[in-house]
């Protein structure tokens, strides 16, 4: 979770309709394989290895990410959650990279570059922005370089020297209206107004039928190679 939206979220990421949608969607790729060590790459706040401490059988966490002011060790319950601004190796079994690669000019350098730190077999979770057609002021405050299409992830893993097991877009059952919010902000740009995210705190009532939608859509899943918001990847490396 980027730490920018942190601070615009709240203390309760899991109580925001799309990281919750987003957190079960990571969840349903990765199925009932359920890792041993996660390595989270880019972990902002570690949202998402969070997650999985808590719902699967995952005893241990590193959280990379070198924007930390410091390095600590947590716990999560009983399981030992560490934050690091870099490592040189991990035992990983799942490597997450969660929103990370569009916000660097050599997403395969460094895709590659964590493929080495791994033990063979190890599975990677990635989620990028879907679509360059979409870019927005969003993308201009959370310091993106770029979006993706499906294919382009595919391809991108295949040359990192990983398989790809599973992809698919999510959040397509909220695509058309964020697609129209955005082509529409282009067509009529507010003046002299900064980039800003477009993740709110909603009201109750828009929040749950937000998420609701994004549950339904859960089930069909992993068959969406037409459209979303975000595209995912699950690959391993041989």
């Amino acid at each position: 979770m980027d730490l920018k939206e942190a601070d615009i979220i709240g203390p309760d990421p899991l109580g925001h309709w799309y990281y919750k949608s987003k957190a079960q969607a990571m969840a349903r790729l990765i199925g009932p394989e359920h890792p041993s060590v996660i390595l989270d790459v880019g972990a902002g706040s570690g949202f998402f290895s969070s997650y999985l401490l808590d719902t699967s059988s995952a005893r241990e966490a590193w959280c990379v990410d070198t924007g930390y002011a410091e390095e600590r060790d947590e716990r999560r319950g009983s399981k030992p959650l560490h934050f690091r601004r870099g490592i040189e190796s991990c035992p990983a079994d799942l490597v997450l990279l969660m929103d990370v690669l569009e916000h660097v000019d050599d997403d395969l350098g460094l895709l590659r570059s964590y493929v080495e730190r791994v033990p063979r077999g190890a599975r990677f979770l990635i989620s990028v922005p879907a679509f360059s057609f979409l870019w927005s002021d969003h993308d201009v405050f959370l310091e993106h370089r770029r979006r993706y299409r499906l294919g382009e992830v595919e391809e991108l893993v295949l040359k990192a020297g990983l398989t790809a097991e599973r992809a698919a877009y999510f959040f397509g059952s909220v695509f058309p209206l964020a697609a129209a919010i955005r082509l529409s902000q282009r067509v009529m740009p507010a003046r002299n107004a900064p980039p800003r995210s477009q993740l709110v705190r909603h009201h109750p009532a828009v929040n749950a039928a937000l998420a609701g939608l994004c549950r339904l859509e859960l089930p069909l899943m992993r068959f969406n190679r037409l459209a979303g918001l975000s595209a995912f990847c699950l690959a391993r490396k041989a």
